[in-house]
């Protein structure tokens, strides 16, 4: 049950503020002084606390309650806070809700604002807790992962790649082919690593080639080798990539890029382990786990006539999907510090910069700008400035048209006297999102 602790020396204070939670179903603890309050603190599971400023007759100086204030904050960083303060300790007060309370009220308080303020805390601690518990679960499969898998030390947070990662590990060891989607940018390439080093190959080679860096001419040869003369400048025969990673992986990036010709020669190494190099019929083998990457729609290149549909379904017997860094939100500030490597600061202005930016480039767009901004701060905090990102004015404009105004928020707050779940309903929004655009309005949560 939600639960408010009062600490305050008036046993008067504590009955009347007592029946006020009661009758809106929270529960009531009393305290009548900071070391009793404490305790309580220690042994029930509090969401909010109502503190009283002074707690020794003859008192006024507010030392008291700034000293249970810093004690109950040290012990419970994320406790909220409710100061009960005379008129006289309102500048204190002021001071204390800059150091992290949530919020004082004057005595005599007024009922409808302090339980509005309440029950705005105990939503809040509610998502606060929510949020602390997802992270958690994410820490906590993170390690998981990390403790059961070689992930070559990729750097992630989000639920959405540890999902990616648990299945391709999990298909590491099979020998069928995989095919990794995703956009451009995302390190279908580091993935496709990860597979390998969790395979049964993986003490084989790992070898990599972009089909889409290659002319069409040179792939065939590139793939399965040439001997000399088979085309202007083979001086010498040279082994293809298949040939090298016998034993191994072979990863084919931009898989779309295989011209139709070496479209036909993959399929006949996948379906037999056989391929001839390019300028002989000697026949040769090679045992090779097959890992191939896309950014492009293969089943419409298949209905253009431009890619094999048996090679697909050959190549595409289990599919690994890499989402873009735009779905992975919780990823964007741990790269940006790795990338960094300690070189320098990012601001809070920067911070929320690179989690609003929609990143089309993906990881590789985001290591170049902050490259770009490391080699610029001259050992002062990155800000949105130095990270020099495009400006989404259409993105930007549909975000305007959907933004609640200033007045809209505070209407909906009125009608909901001051209870930000109601409110945040009426207005279409999340709770959080609310509370993001009261704290941009410069709004009370007790408005």
């Amino acid at each position: 049950m939600r639960t408010v602790l009062i600490i305050d020396d008036n046993p008067a204070v504590g009955e009347a503020l007592s029946l006020a939670l009661s009758l809106n179903e929270i529960r009531p603890l009393i305290a009548l002084t900071p070391e009793e309050g404490l305790a309580l603190l220690q042994r029930e599971a509090v969401d909010v606390v109502i503190q009283d400023m002074n707690f020794t007759a003859d008192t006024t100086s507010g030392e008291e309650g700034v000293a249970l204030f810093r004690a109950i904050r040290e012990r419970h960083p994320d406790l909220p806070v409710i100061l009960l303060t005379a008129w006289t300790h309102l500048e204190t007060a002021v001071e204390l809700v800059k150091a992290g309370a949530a919020d004082y009220l004057a005595k005599p308080w007024d009922d409808n604002k302090l339980l509005a303020t309440v029950e705005n805390l105990l939503e809040l601690s509610e998502s606060t807790r929510e949020v602390s518990r997802g992270r958690r679960e994410r820490r906590l499969r993170r390690e998981q992962l990390q403790h059961k898998y070689d992930l070559d030390g990729l750097v992630f947070a989000s639920e959405a790649m540890a999902r990616t990662l648990d299945l391709a590990c999990q298909i590491a060891r099979s020998d069928v082919p995989v095919l990794i989607t995703g956009p451009n940018g995302t390190g279908k390439e580091r993935i496709a690593a990860i597979v390998h080093a969790n395979s049964a190959v993986k003490r084989g080679p790992f070898v990599a080639v972009n089909c889409g860096a290659l002319p069409g001419e040179l792939i065939e040869a590139e793939l399965f080798g040439a001997e000399a003369g088979a085309y202007t400048g083979a001086n010498k025969a040279r082994e293809g990539r298949f040939e090298l990673a016998d034993g191994g992986t072979l990863f084919l990036d931009e898989i779309g890029n295989l011209p139709l010709p070496g479209q036909m020669k993959l399929l006949r190494v996948l379906e037999t382990g056989q391929f001839e190099r390019l300028g002989s019929g000697r026949t040769r083998h090679a045992k090779v786990r097959v890992l191939s990457a896309t950014n492009a729609d293969l089943k419409a290149m298949i209905q253009a006539g431009t890619f094999r549909e048996d090679l697909y379904y050959r190549l595409n017997v289990i599919e690994v999907n890499l989402p873009p860094l735009s779905e992975r939100n919780d990823d964007i500030l741990p790269l940006a510090e790795f990338f960094l490597d300690g070189r320098a600061e990012l601001g809070d202005a920067a911070r929320e910069a690179l989690l609003g930016y929609p990143w089309p480039g993906n990881v590789r767009e985001l290591k170049n700008a902050i490259e770009r901004a490391a080699l610029l701060a001259g050992g002062h905090p990155i800000t949105p400035e130095l990270l020099n990102l495009p400006q989404h004015a259409a993105t930007a404009a549909a975000r305007n048209l959907e933004e609640p105004s200033r007045e809209a928020v505070e209407t909906a707050l009125h009608k909901a006297d001051g209870v930000v779940s109601r409110a945040a309903q009426s207005l279409g929004l999340s709770r959080q999102a609310l509370y993001r655009r009261m704290e941009r309005y410069g709004l009370a949560t007790t408005a």
